[in-house]
């Protein structure tokens, strides 16, 4: 993997951390984010919405498998837990391509559930967390 960008935050930090992420890939509408059970996927992803100015409470869509917030200009903004898919065809049943070929912003959690499925162009996020610092990485 080739690294593109790397920041170490810890929780305070987290609100920059996001707008640097949405600022290093400001065209990049989709965002895989990998690592281990609470890593601080859901916790980025919340800072990622406040950034973007949802109105909307945000929260693990892990029973729902998909949130959609909606920001302060009535865009929306999807939220992905797939950690409970058991096959990747049940992502063709939630209708994923609607999702993720909208134009909207679309943040994934456990992408590896759907790997072949995350379109070209996908912004790839790797997190891990050692001693309450999180190390986020950028990749291909």
């Amino acid at each position: 993997m080739t690294v593109k960008f790397k920041e170490n935050y810890t929780e305070e930090r987290i609100g920059d951390v996001a707008r640097k992420l949405l600022d290093f890939k400001p065209d990049c509408r989709i965002f895989a984010l990998y690592g281990a059970m609470g890593v601080g996927k859901t916790t980025l992803i919340k800072a990622i919405c406040r950034h973007l100015q949802t109105t909307d409470t945000v929260g693990s869509p892990t029973f729902s498998i998909i949130n959609q917030y909606l920001t302060k200009n009535n865009n929306s903004i999807y939220h992905f837990d797939f950690y409970r898919l058991n096959k990747i065809e049940e992502a063709f049943d939630i209708g994923y391509e609607e999702y993720f070929y909208s134009g909207n912003y679309c943040f994934i959690e456990w992408p590896e559930k759907i790997e072949k499925l995350l379109p070209t162009g996908t912004c790839k996020v790797f997190l891990k967390e050692k001693d309450g610092i999180r190390h986020l990485e950028i990749g291909d």
